[in-house]
């Protein structure tokens, strides 16, 4: 496994933040750049991966209602654990927020990730962003 850090960031956007979520949704996934910002990322909860270089290679958010999103990880780096580890954080931290669950909208291509980490989907699918997902939830302990 390559070497990562994960370290969490509150309430701004980086810039390494910034460029990660730019180049998976904005270039990689065409989710417009109007739909990619909003005024949640200056109250959520941020982690942030980094590589051994101190790049950053991955982030996701977490929102005080319990909304995880954001989730994204550069293609290189897909596979490794990056993803798991930003999920696990933001998974303790909402715990030691003591919500009682957590929710996201999945992409319907990573819906088996999510359940691999204890999410079941409920409802249909829908379109965000002109990609399909699907709610997801999980309860905590």
């Amino acid at each position: 496994m390559r070497d990562f850090t994960v370290q969490t960031t509150e309430f701004h956007i980086t810039p390494g933040i910034k460029a990660v979520r730019e180049q998976v949704f904005i270039r990689e996934q065409q989710v417009p750049e109007e739909l990619e910002w909003d005024e949640y990322d200056a109250k959520a909860i941020h982690v942030v991966a980094y590589d051994a270089d101190d790049q950053v290679i991955g982030t996701a958010r977490l929102l005080t209602d319990g909304h995880i999103g954001r989730m994204a990880v550069l293609e290189p780096w897909r596979k490794n654990g990056v993803g798991s580890a930003l999920l696990e954080k933001l998974l303790l931290l909402a715990q030691q927020r003591n919500l009682s669950k957590v929710f996201l909208h999945a992409q319907t291509s990573a819906i088996e990730f999510y359940k691999r980490h204890g999410f079941t989907t409920l409802g249909e699918e829908f379109m965000d962003a002109g990609i399909p997902h699907r709610y997801m939830e999980k309860e905590l302990a």
